[in-house]
């Protein structure tokens, strides 16, 4: 369990980097804490993350669901790093967050807009939650956008670079997307939320 901010939180930043393992269930919460909260989020998208979501068929309705919207065009653009390291949002959320991100970030390499964002925001007061998909040794089920479930198998690496990520200054590791209501001090919601999103993809795609 995450330990709550202990003050209302206003205003976050949320970063999406290119994993389709837990967007459904990252972006079903964040909806569902924006609509108890009004908390305003401003989000921002590794290249990568913009494939998925449009993978995911989710690419319009984010941007519906959150206006403050921002694509990466390059590691300082645009520019981010600065209202973060300043504290003029309450944390820093990057979730879900490729092996491939954690990796960069614990080896000190800022290339992209979201890896630089944590980099700059760690030099600050800000505090930055990340939720990587490789934490756990064995295997994870997972599902394609189609709904389809399947396995993957975590290499070893990449559950260690988690591990170390865990130990770095002024990061939290999230293991579960329903880490991030505790966040807020909010009470995790009884049903599948997530449901509501893929009710809307089946709709869409019967029509």
């Amino acid at each position: 369990m995450v330990e709550p901010l202990g003050k209302k939180v206003k205003r976050i930043a949320w970063g999406i980097t290119g994993s389709g393992d837990q967007m459904i269930e990252t972006y079903s919460i964040l909806v569902d804490i924006k609509d108890r909260t009004g908390v305003e989020t401003m989000v921002f998208l590794s290249k990568e993350g913009e494939t998925v979501m449009k993978w995911y068929h989710l690419w319009d309705k984010i941007q519906k669901d959150f206006p403050n919207f921002k694509v990466d065009a390059g590691p300082n653009s645009p520019f981010i790093a600065g209202p973060l390291q300043m504290g003029y949002y309450d944390f820093l959320l990057i979730a879900p967050a490729t092996a491939n991100t954690v990796a960069k970030i614990v080896y000190g390499i800022a290339d992209t807009l979201v890896t630089n964002a944590v980099s700059q925001t760690a030099k600050g007061k800000t505090p930055i939650f990340i939720l990587p998909v490789d934490q756990k040794r064995g295997t994870v089920k997972t599902a394609a956008p189609s709904g389809k479930a399947f396995e993957l198998s975590m290499r070893e690496v990449d559950v260690t670079n988690s591990e170390k990520l865990a130990q770095m200054e002024n990061i939290s590791v999230l293991a579960s997307p329903y880490d991030i209501y505790d966040i807020f001090g909010l009470e995790k919601p009884s049903e599948d939320i997530t449901i509501k999103v893929k009710e809307r993809k089946k709709s869409k795609t019967r029509k």
